[in-house]
Order: C-alpha cells, then sequence, then structure tokens
C-alpha cells in the first residue's frame, strides 16, 4: 500500500462506520444508527490518540489531546442520547 492510501485509511475506516451509521437511520433504526456514529467518533478518537499525526490523516484537526477530547465527548454524547431515550428499537 502506498503512502497516500495509508494516510486516507483511519479517515476511510471512521467514514465507512459513519455511514453504515446513517444506512441504520435511513432504515428507521435510529438509536442503531446513532450508536455506530458514536461508535465512529469513539473509533477516530483512540486512531487519534494511538496515531502519528502523519499516520491519522484526515481526522487531524488540532492538537492531539484536543482532537481526542472532541472526539471523545461527542461521541459519549451521541452514545448517551442513543441509550437513555426511550420508546423505540435498540
Amino acid at each position: 500500500m502506498n503512502a497516500a492510501v495509508r494516510a486516507h485509511l483511519p479517515f476511510a475506516v471512521v467514514l465507512a462506520i459513519v455511514a453504515a451509521g446513517f444506512v441504520r437511520i435511513a432504515q428507521y433504526h435510529w438509536r442503531e444508527g446513532s450508536v455506530l456514529v458514536a461508535v465512529a467518533l469513539l473509533v477516530a478518537a483512540l486512531l487519534r490518540a494511538v496515531l502519528t499525526p502523519e499516520q491519522a490523516g484526515l481526522i487531524v484537526i488540532r492538537s492531539r489531546g484536543v482532537d481526542v477530547l472532541a472526539y471523545t465527548a461527542l461521541g459519549a454524547m451521541i452514545l448517551f442520547v442513543a441509550l437513555t431515550i426511550t420508546k423505540g428499537p435498540i
């Protein structure tokens, strides 16, 4: 695999999980889809924490700490909302 493809691989993984979440939301399984979007953000946080900025590619926005904190906080909030709202399938 060449360097250009490897640089975009973490972003592609996160994007694939988000796409799967949007598909589930479009199929009226909003809780499952929301959980997948939250998981994608948590995966982005994990990848940002363990990879160098060159390896992390497009998931790098700010400093490592700010990125990890932002991805984790947003993922946790979405997960909390998806799991605590009653009425509807999980």
